[in-house]
Order: structure tokens, then C-alpha cells, then sequence
């Protein structure tokens, strides 16, 4: 089969590809259809096709990083023998190499001014992440209302992740690396790791 005679790709799966790209250069403001569309190649009306609003190409660009945070989050669990306070450091290692890696898709994946969660079963990609740090923190926390304190954990983390990559805490700290903050983090909301 020549060139010219390969099938296109899925315009819908490139609209989401250009979008994700988009999104990695450029952040969340450059994500309109008009220049989703224009650097895929198509006219400004054809994500119309797939996308009928403008929310509902950026949930999909979303999903693609809930995704792949995802994959990270099982990867770095593994098969989950270790203890849930070891588990919860390597998570929180993952969740903010994650966010410093990818800010644009960190930004949006947690705007949901800007998303529709429910319609293209976002939720679905989102929830389970926090379920796992739930139970995580169940199983250190026994004393108290797990969900509450993951809650605060994440918003704790998302916090450190926003200024470490503004490069405040780094200012206000002196520190070079994230992980004493993590394991500060983890200690407040925890309570002291045994044996350190």
C-alpha cells in the first residue's frame, strides 16, 4: 500500500494527540478548537464532529493524562506488599514528579471549571487515583476519617507541587529537592514515620 493510500488516522484520536501536544508546549490557554484543528490539519468546524463543545475536547485531552498518571500510580505500587506509609511516600514521589513533568496537563487535568467530568466519564478516570490514596491513608490512620485526611494530604501535595514549580518553596526553603517536604507532608497529615 503507498502512502497516499494508508488510511487516515482517527480524527478524533488526532484531535486528542494535537491537543495533548498542544497542551506540552504551550499550556491550557493555547487549547482552543480553532488551533487544535488548524495544527491537525482540518477546518476549524471539524472537532465539532466528535467534540460538540469545547469542554468536552478538553475532558478528553484530561483523561489521556488521569491516564497516564494512572499507569505511573500502579507501576510505582507495584504489587502493593509494602507498607502503606512506604506506599504513600513512592505515591507521592509519583504524583509530583508527575505534576513537574507535565504542568500543562497537571493544570488542566484539575480544572474542572474547565471540564465536563461527568459526560465523558472523567470521573471515572479521577476517582479511583484519590480512592487509592484513600486507602492508603486508612491504613496508617486508623484513628480518624481517612478520606478527610487524604483530602487534605492531596491539597497539601497539589500545593507543593504549584510552588515548587513557581520556584517559592524552593526560594523560602533552600531546598533543592521536594522529597524532605513530601516526608514533612506525610508527617503532619500521618503523623511521624516509626523509626525516623
Amino acid at each position: 500500500m503507498s502512502e497516499s493510500e494508508k488510511p487516515e488516522p482517527d480524527l478524533r484520536v488526532r484531535l486528542v494527540e494535537v491537543g495533548v501536544e498542544l497542551l506540552a508546549r504551550e499550556g491550557v490557554g493555547a487549547l482552543t478548537l480553532r488551533e487544535i484543528a488548524r495544527r491537525a490539519g482540518v477546518s476549524h468546524g471539524a472537532p465539532r464532529r466528535y467534540f460538540p463543545t469545547h469542554l468536552e475536547l478538553l475532558s478528553a485531552i484530561a483523561r489521556r493524562g488521569f491516564t497516564e498518571l494512572a499507569g505511573r500510580v500502579t507501576t510505582t505500587l507495584g504489587d502493593g506488599t509494602a507498607p502503606a506509609r512506604t506506599q504513600l511516600t513512592e505515591l507521592g514521589c509519583t504524583y509530583l514528579r508527575f505534576a513537574l513533568d507535565n504542568p500543562g496537563m497537571y493544570e488542566l487535568m484539575f480544572r474542572h471549571d474547565l471540564l465536563e467530568s461527568g459526560h465523558l466519564r472523567l470521573r471515572d478516570t479521577s476517582l479511583p487515583l484519590f480512592g487509592v490514596l484513600v486507602e492508603l491513608v486508612g491504613r496508617v490512620r486508623t484513628d480518624a476519617d481517612a478520606r478527610a485526611v487524604a483530602g487534605a494530604l492531596w491539597a497539601n501535595l497539589h500545593g507543593v507541587a504549584q510552588l515548587w514549580r513557581w520556584g517559592s518553596l524552593r526560594l523560602a526553603t533552600g531546598a533543592d529537592d521536594f522529597v524532605p517536604l513530601l516526608r514533612t507532608a506525610l508527617d503532619a497529615h500521618l503523623g511521624p514515620e516509626a523509626g525516623r
